[in-house]
């Protein structure tokens, strides 16, 4: 489905964007690994790479221009086009407002919100270039229905959506299309760590009973950013088992 299109995926070391990027892979994409972590994307590209398929691990911090740009320039050097971004970077500093430090708010905004903006813009430049490229900005659940003690991460997560839809009208003229998904609660190893009567308390919020793997967003991203989904931009699709509707 994805042969000779390259895909750069930030947050890409776990969880969701693993996912992500290993689904890329598979379907024949040619996968930029973007994550804080050197050795964590250069163990995933080595993991990619023994299956058959093509890699390029880039450490380093999305909140910050120049390694937004450096993540670009090699991504263009390497396989000289970018088709796919998915913006999937995210941290979390929870606290309730009024406890909450500036520097966690600061930190929340510029890795989630910040960090997209740059990665969106460094990428609209080689897409528009080309008259071709697909979006899609990893939101949440919380960014459309708010949740107790996340007031940064919540804002972070609506703001993206806010930001999915004017860029989207922005680059849709160059064939780019830009969506965002909207994960509820997943497994993941930030998941996995909580209690198990909190991880009931979870699901019974959930009108389908149980928590989301991370294959399944990535199903969603990988639709998203398919052929198939051409005439689909400015959009948040839900992958929340109906707990927001």
């Amino acid at each position: 489905m994805f042969k000779d299109k390259v895909a750069v995926v930030t947050g890409a070391s776990r969880g969701i964007g693993r996912a992500i990027a290993l689904q890329f892979a598979a379907g024949g994409a040619k996968v930029v690994l973007s994550a804080r972590s050197a050795q964590a994307v250069e163990d995933l590209a080595a993991e990619i790479s023994a299956a058959g398929g093509q890699a390029l691990a880039i450490a380093g911090d999305i909140a910050l221009t120049a390694d937004v740009e450096e993540l670009f320039r090699k991504a263009g050097e390497t396989f000289q086009r970018v088709d796919i971004l998915v913006n999937n970077a995210g941290i979390t500093r929870d606290g309730l407002l009024l406890r909450m430090k500036d520097e966690d708010w600061d930190a929340v905004l510029d890795t989630n919100l910040k960090g997209a903006f740059l990665c969106m813009r460094a990428a609209a430049k080689l897409m528009s270039k080309q008259k071709y490229g697909r979006i899609v900005n990893i939101s949440s659940v919380v960014g459309e229905m708010g949740n107790p003690g996340q007031a940064n991460y919540c804002a972070s997560k609506a703001g993206l959506i806010g930001l999915t839809k004017s860029v989207a009208r922005e680059l849709a003229r160059r064939n780019v299309t830009v969506n965002a998904v909207t994960p509820g609660f997943i497994v993941t190893d930030m998941t996995e760590s909580l209690p198990e009567k909190t991880k009931e308390d979870l699901s019974a919020q959930i009108p389908l009973g149980r928590l989301g793997e991370a294959n399944e967003v990535a199903q969603a991203v990988l639709f998203l950013s398919s052929d198939q989904a051409a005439y689909i931009t400015g959009q948040v699709l839900g992958v929340n088992g109906g707990m927001y509707m």
